[in-house]
This record gives C-alpha cells, structure tokens and sequence, in this order.
C-alpha cells in the first residue's frame, strides 16, 4: 500500500475515534443533564455539607442521603433530625479514608441497587478534585451525578491533587485497587498536599 494511502487510512481511523468518542461524551453529558437523581453522596470532611444535605433534603423528599465518613453517627444523626427528615433516608457509611474512596467503597453498592444519578455534594474548593474522581468512577459503572457545591471561603485546592486522584480513581477502575496507601506518602511530598 502507497504511503500516502497508508496515511489517509490512518487520518480517517483517528478521525472516525474522535467523532465516535466526541458523540458519546456528549450523549453522556445530555444524559447526566436530565437524569433526576435518587441519592445524595455527601463527602465527608467538612460537617456544613451535611448541615447542606439536610436542608437539601427538606426540600427533596424522595430523595435519600448517604453521608461517606463524615462526622460521627450522633452529629450526623441529629442534623437530620433537626432538619426534620427522617432517619430512614439517612445512610451513614464509615469505610472510606479518603477521596477516592468516598467512591469507590459505595459505587458498586450503587450500582447493585439500580441508582444510575446522584447529587454530589461537598464543599466548592473540594469539588475539582471530586468531579475528576466521580467523572472515572461514577462513569465506570455508569451512573451519572449532578455536583452541588457547598459554598466557603477556602480557595480551590491545588490541581495537582485533582490529577494523583484521577490517576488513582483510573488504577481502582482497572485494578480494584485505590493505591490508599500510597496518600500517606505524599504527605511527604508536598507538592502533592
């Protein structure tokens, strides 16, 4: 086959993958924009997203709530009743130790209940690195999310996290494995805090 034949065959295989994936990313993002989510995710960290979930589920009736180690079960617990929601739509899970986990300890629970959307909620300087996690591991099982920012006065965390998690969010996709272990070492790299 002529070089420049070889060439052409290429630039229109490259050509037919962009356009094939520019389609489904894009019926992805139509799909996210109007699917009605059933569940909150609230990460934990920070107890104003959970004062935030109670009020947002005020408002939501249907809607259940799963707070992923967020603070103790008594605090928890007695936001939402405070807020006057019921505690059989509050779910409060201990097993993550981190950001990556916050979705991949719950996203197979998920998965196996038939949720395809939910409310991401944490807090706005949180919610870079949240999307990139959710976006790798939300998706791989697809189900779709809506992020909900909780408003504060801290600036965005620094990018670089945002991309150790991805990379991590991608290892856990195709390994099972979140590399957990490996957050406690960048403790000592601090161009990763």
């Amino acid at each position: 086959m002529p070089r420049k034949r070889r060439q052409n065959l290429c630039f229109n295989l490259a050509s037919l993958l962009l356009v094939t994936a520019g389609i489904w990313l894009g019926q992805w993002h139509l799909r996210s924009r109007f699917s009605s989510p059933t569940v909150a995710l609230v990460l934990g960290g920070d107890a104003q997203r959970e004062e935030f979930a109670a009020d947002f589920a005020t408002e939501h009736p249907d809607l259940d709530v799963w707070i992923s180690s967020g603070a103790n079960p008594e605090y928890s617990t007695w936001v939402f009743e405070t807020a006057q929601v019921s505690l059989d739509r509050l779910h409060l899970d201990y097993r993550a130790v981190d950001t990556v986990t916050n979705f991949t300890t719950l996203v197979d629970d998920f998965e196996r209940m038939g949720i395809k959307s939910v409310y991401l909620i944490t807090s706005d300087y949180h919610m870079r690195r949240a999307n990139t996690i959710a976006a790798i591991v939300m998706r791989s099982r697809g189900i779709h999310y809506k992020p909900l920012p909780v408003a504060s006065e801290r600036p965005s965390e620094p990018w670089l996290r945002s991309v150790r998690d991805g990379g991590r969010s991608i290892l856990w996709v195709f390994t099972g494995k979140t590399g957990s272990e490996l957050t406690q070492l960048s403790s000592h790299f601090p161009v990763f805090q």
